[in-house]
């Protein structure tokens, strides 16, 4: 039954898109389409609560229950896209995520905002611009203004998000991280070495990972073992070097080195003659 609202749902709520991305170009859809795809879109939800109420009353989790009826891919991509605007209200209330009770704090989005500033104010030019040239096609306007719109919020997002969710040390974990996308715990004890280097050119190899910002990275993190740093979708991707920056990578290397370096036990009383 899941499998089958999976498939489904993929049929119909892109069609329910289109039909919304139709109304507000002003395109004029027939009642009878707009009746049958709203009913066909509701009875999917109703179906898929149902569904959703017997897999928690088989002992599924809200995220496992979830999780049966959309799929994985989707899931991921729609929790990238809702932390992006979280990350927003978080950008403008200065609130950094997941720093409370943490060793330390390292940020990093400081040499890539003049790159995320320019290139949002790009996209606002060409939605102003798209907007006066299409004005005499009205669907295409629409949805060339929703995306545009969409794509200005989706660039502040990428900054606000790198600038809400700083490096963290915390608990004998070190918690990297990038935009919304990759948030990677790496305990203390697999960190085999760590290096103050700075590149500027990084080329892909299987078991590294590079979080580049501004197209540098200033730190590097040898493991013992590798750990899984997923990919967008949830594709497994273990890694055994990290490469990171931060606006300060001296304090980051010099926080590593010492949480890494355990205190010398104290020296005891001389024995007794």
């Amino acid at each position: 039954m899941t499998g089958f609202l999976r498939r489904l749902s993929w049929v119909l709520l892109p069609l329910e898109v289109v039909l919304v991305l139709c109304l507000v170009g002003g395109v004029r859809v027939p009642g009878v389409v707009l009746g049958v795809a709203e009913a066909l879109v509701g009875s999917l939800l109703l179906a898929e609560g149902l569904a959703y109420l017997r897999l928690r009353r088989r002992g599924l989790s809200r995220r496992e229950a979830v999780a049966e009826l959309v799929p994985e891919p989707v899931l991921r991509l729609l929790g990238h896209e809702l932390r992006l605007l979280a990350s927003l209200g978080r950008w403008v209330a200065r609130r950094p995520h997941g720093t409370a009770g943490a060793d330390g704090v390292f940020p990093h989005a400081r040499d890539q905002a003049a790159l995320m500033y320019g290139f949002a104010f790009v996209c606002v030019v060409e939605t102003v611009g798209l907007s006066y040239l299409l004005a005499r096609w009205p669907l295409v306007h629409g949805i060339v203004l929703v995306l545009d719109v969409y794509t200005v919020l989706f660039v502040l997002g990428l900054h606000a998000a790198s600038a809400t969710r700083p490096h963290v040390l915390a608990g004998g974990v070190l918690r990297l991280r990038q935009a919304a996308h990759v948030d990677l715990r790496i305990p203390l004890d697999r960190i085999a070495s760590v290096r103050r280097e700075t590149l500027f050119s990084h080329e892909r190899a299987d078991g590294e990972l590079n979080l580049a910002v501004g197209a540098q990275t200033s730190v590097t993190v040898e493991l013992t073992d590798p750990v899984d740093a997923p990919r967008l979708f949830g594709a497994p991707r273990p890694v055994r070097v990290v490469r990171v920056h931060a606006d300060d990578p001296h304090a980051l290397y010099g926080a590593l080195t010492r949480a890494r370096t355990a205190p010398s036990p104290a020296p005891g009383p001389p024995p007794r003659a």
